[in-house]
């Protein structure tokens, strides 16, 4: 049924049959929550880390004591690339590798830009064809082009981002960084310098001050319970930790909450996690 066209290394020719949706891992049982609805919202993935070796980092420790923290988030199964499907359409599509499968056309980019919501997707490493791993950029860590096999205009090589930044910032912002600057090749120490570096740039542009979110989370956990830290950075949310068992689709269901679109996929049964953005109190 899956359908892996090529390797990381060199350019995807996308098979033409794409895969049926099955999900997987089913969602925290309870009713959907309505979240409130930031400016603008930013999402950094982070690679290959459990709860306790991501909060290790000293800055990643620092944000935790200073902002939101789900405890009790879970990755949804491995490798990366399911989760980060299950991030941007409420599913795994059954995928169990980290290939190139084409999926039909869809997920929370497409979702966005049919509601005309305005979303950019940054990729570090990346070059002119998204389809190209290399350079740090790995295609299994940007789902957006698995959605009907084609690159969308919005996923764009980080380079830009600063100056984006300082324009018109759009109201949905992806970041992946790069093999090393996310931990999957590199030390926690070295991923945490990043985000110390990176960080402060979101927190700085008016987009995040006048109401927005950032979410940082990891893609998947490396201890038997696939635990991952969640950071949820809102400038009017009391620092506090959450023990609400959230997961990947917790995620999805409260960007699509934030941005006001239907919930795809698991996410439509999912907790969305608002008591890590509500303000006051």
């Amino acid at each position: 049924m899956l359908a892996a066209c090529g390797t990381q290394s060199a350019h995807v020719q996308p098979t033409q049959t794409p895969v049926a949706a099955v999900q997987a891992s089913p969602a925290p049982a309870g009713p959907p929550s309505p979240a409130p609805q930031p400016s603008h919202v930013f999402v950094i993935v982070m690679e290959n880390r459990s709860y306790s070796q991501a909060i290790a980092g000293s800055y990643t420790a620092q944000l935790a004591r200073q902002y939101g923290v789900a405890s009790n988030y879970r990755g949804v199964t491995h490798p990366s690339l399911p989760n980060y499907l299950a991030m941007t359409s409420g599913s795994t599509w059954g995928v169990i590798n980290d290939g190139f499968h084409s999926l039909p056309a869809g997920g929370l980019g497409a979702q966005l830009t049919q509601a005309g919501i305005t979303w950019r997707a940054y990729m570090e490493g990346m070059g002119s064809d998204c389809m190209r791993s290399g350079n740090g950029y790995a295609l299994k860590h940007d789902p957006f082009p698995y959605y009907g096999s084609a690159c969308p205009p919005q996923v764009v090589p980080l380079s830009g981002f600063a100056q984006d930044m300082a324009g018109d910032v759009p109201r949905f912002v992806w970041i992946t960084p790069n093999q090393c600057h996310s931990g999957h090749d590199c030390s926690t120490a070295t991923a945490d310098a990043w985000l110390a570096s990176f960080v402060p740039q979101i927190l700085a542009t008016s987009a995040w001050r006048d109401g927005g979110v950032l979410f940082v989370t990891w893609d998947e956990g490396e201890d038997s319970a696939n635990s991952v830290l969640t950071i949820v950075i809102h400038p009017g949310t009391p620092v506090h930790a959450s023990e609400i068992a959230y997961n990947h689709y917790s995620l999805l269901a409260t960007i699509e909450d934030a941005l006001g679109v239907p919930r795809l996929g698991a996410a439509a049964n999912a907790w969305a996690m608002s008591d890590l953005m509500a303000s006051g109190g």
